[in-house]
């Protein structure tokens, strides 16, 4: 259900921008969308699990609110993001 820290350093090389970039909004949006996957797989055993859902869905909605700053403020590094975490748009 967490995201293991190889995992997690994968994740933020692929997304960084420069060398020590750890809190940029695409690595931000990226290291989300890890959590929010390994939330859905572990949803497909424990259906019932409500208080995880909401914890779900507050990580989505902080993904839409740094997808929609990042289209704002770069819409290039946007669609880039976009693209490589295959989220539709």
């Amino acid at each position: 259900m967490t995201v293991t820290k190889d995992k997690k350093q994968k994740v933020i090389s692929d997304f960084k921008v420069h060398a020590k970039d750890t809190g940029s909004a695409s690595v931000q949006i990226a290291l989300l969308t890890e959590r929010i996957n390994s939330l859905s797989d572990h949803f497909k055993q424990h259906g019932k699990d409500h208080s995880s859902r909401r914890g779900l869905l507050t990580l989505v909605g902080k993904r839409r609110r740094l997808l929609d700053y990042l289209k704002k403020s770069d819409s290039k590094k946007y669609e880039e993001t976009i693209q490589k975490l295959n989220l539709r748009k």
